[in-house]
């Protein structure tokens, strides 16, 4: 009988068991809190099914809350993507979509708080001036003059500015905690300030918004969230984080708690990058295939489990380190490999004409679904004189150990009958144009021939009632060898990032595949039917991943 295997606990549900041990909580709340100033991308989808995971494992709930304090940037588009991708990855938030803006009046509430405490303290001086008094890692700062204003100048300057009477930047309103901090988040941060900006959520109702640092734990002790889990540049802010729950003195404040998010080689994910590639046409949208956001994934054919396969194998760590682009197309080639159906599909053609085979006649062969799959069932493909197969089946002049069609070789067919290549035709220019070959009427498969061996195999598609379809084949958007950056900051792009096939033929059986649905091309990879620019006159397919793959999983993934 084997060993039962147990996965070893990451450090975050190590600091869950602790509490949940000592009382510190009675249910589990996690949250993801995205700004919607972008689109999704990879790493996203580590914190969505990280937070919603543990939500899940600990019976407690997962909210998706946008943190939308900032109205130059966001939008309503991208707020309705997200909402897709969160769905997409199966992280259940209940059907309540929160907002930070929907609690601006109770964080406007808790700062009037803190000033009453004696805690804040609307401040006049200019933003340089402001970076002028912060100090620097070594060196102190100093106090604003405006840090000892009483709490009644403070209350009612502060409602002034919710009022309107001040111009943009004209004030802000700034924690009072501690101007000689090592820690720069805490030398008097500013928590509110004025900006005249239409929000899509509450419109122009407010002309003060909150900041960030100061916003995100006030919505995370509202909610009642007990662990927010975030990636390690938040790890200076921490103490902020703490000071704000502690000042506004919540019974029971949230943690704080860090981890490495993830890095893949040689991918764009930094949104102002990827706005760009959108703005100046060389992507055709946030979705683009060829870019790692969640929705490009999506379309590209990349299935929501490979995504989760690809975070459990990339693991949870305090340390930061970076996962190959190639682990996560071997996580979608191994999700595919048993589910995907394997049709014959012909990405550069050129006819093969069966000279011997009869005019009029035409034959059905059964084909296997998937042999990885007894269950899958098959199909019939029909077959007749003439064929199309790949143009690199065949060499006029082959190397050694090429054991596909050349003059006076023979092959397979798959699923039909062995042929031999008798000759070409060729246009004036000397190119080949069409194959002649003759078959074996007793080489049928399926009719247990053992008689001569064959060691090549190629696929094929019946001309007479194939459809024709575009296939669009990936590389990386950005050149690899020579690096993700130029010199001058700019993307270093890979002209080859994108090649479009638009005579490839497909067995029949395709004519009726729908947006998403996902095929092995035998020998060609992966592709699925592209949801954007598919009609109901032009199917288009997406190359989702090749069948080969260098890379080699681990043995075991340690959660450190």
């Amino acid at each position: 009988m084997e060993a039962e295997t147990t996965r070893s606990k990451n450090f975050i549900e190590q600091i869950i068991d602790k509490d949940l041990e000592e009382g510190k909580y009675a249910k589990i709340v996690t949250r993801f809190p995205p700004e919607p100033n972008g689109y999704l991308h990879i790493g996203h989808a580590k914190s969505i099914l990280l937070n919603y995971g543990l939500a899940e494992n600990y019976k407690g709930e997962f909210h998706l809350r946008f943190d939308d304090t900032n109205p130059t940037k966001e939008k309503e588009e991208y707020v309705n993507a997200i909402i897709d991708d969160v769905k997409w990855l199966g992280a259940d938030y209940g059907g309540e979509v929160l907002f930070a803006s929907d609690y601006f009046e109770k964080m406007y509430e808790a700062a009037v708080f803190l000033i009453k405490k004696g805690k804040a303290f609307v401040c006049d001086l200019t933003p340089d001036e402001i970076r002028q008094y912060r100090g620097t890692l070594t060196e102190p700062g100093k106090n604003s003059p405006y840090r000892d204003r009483s709490v009644e100048e403070n209350l009612q300057l502060f409602e002034e500015m919710k009022e309107g009477k001040y111009a943009d930047g004209e004030k802000v309103l700034r924690a009072k905690i501690d101007m000689a901090s090592p820690n720069i988040n805490m030398r008097d941060p500013i928590i509110y300030r004025i900006a005249r900006m239409t929000h899509h959520n509450t419109g122009d109702k407010w002309c003060i918004y909150p900041m960030y640092d100061f916003a995100h734990p006030i919505e995370d002790a509202i909610e009642g969230v007990t662990h927010s889990i975030c990636t390690l540049e938040f790890e200076d802010h921490r103490p902020l984080y703490d000071w704000v729950v502690r000042e506004l003195e919540y019974e029971h404040p949230p943690k704080q708690i860090e981890f490495a998010k993830l890095y893949l080689t040689n991918v764009v994910t930094g949104k102002r990058y990827i706005k760009k590639l959108v703005d100046d046409g060389i992507v055709d949208g946030w979705d683009d295939p060829r870019l790692v956001t969640l929705s490009a994934l999506r379309r590209r054919g990349f299935t929501a489990d490979s995504i989760k396969t690809f975070m459990e194998l990339s693991g949870v760590t305090k340390a930061q380190g970076s996962s190959e682009y190639a682990m996560l197309e071997y996580c979608v080639r191994e999700d595919l490999k048993p589910k995907a159906t394997r049709v014959m599909g012909v990405l550069d053609p050129i006819k093969l004409v069966i000279d011997n085979y009869p005019e009029d006649m035409t034959e059905e062969f059964e084909i296997e679904n998937n042999v990885d799959d007894e269950n899958a069932g098959t199909r019939k493909v029909t077959f007749s004189k003439e064929l199309y197969i790949e143009r690199d089946d065949f060499m006029e002049n082959p190397p050694k150990k090429y054991f596909r069609l050349f003059p006076g070789n023979e092959v397979r067919l798959k699923g039909a009958y062995f042929v031999k290549c008798t000759g070409v035709d060729k246009d004036e220019n000397g190119e080949i144009t069409a194959i002649h070959a003759t078959y074996d009427p007793e080489t049928r498969s399926g009719n247990g021939f053992e008689g001569r061996k064959v060691k090549g195999t190629i696929h094929w598609v019946n001309a007479s009632d194939c459809i024709t379809a575009e296939a669009r084949l990936y590389e990386n958007i950005v050149d690899e060898e020579k690096g993700k950056l130029n010199e001058d900051g700019s993307l270093n792009l890979n002209p080859n990032s994108l090649t479009v096939l638009t005579n490839v033929k497909l067995e029949r059986y395709l004519e009726d595949a729908k947006r998403g649905d996902t095929f092995q091309f035998i020998r060609n990879g992966y592709f699925c039917v592209d949801a954007k620019d598919t009609t109901d006159d032009k199917l288009v397919f997406n190359r989702v991943v090749g069948l080969k793959s260098s890379y080699k999983p681990t043995a075991g993934i340690i959660n450190e």
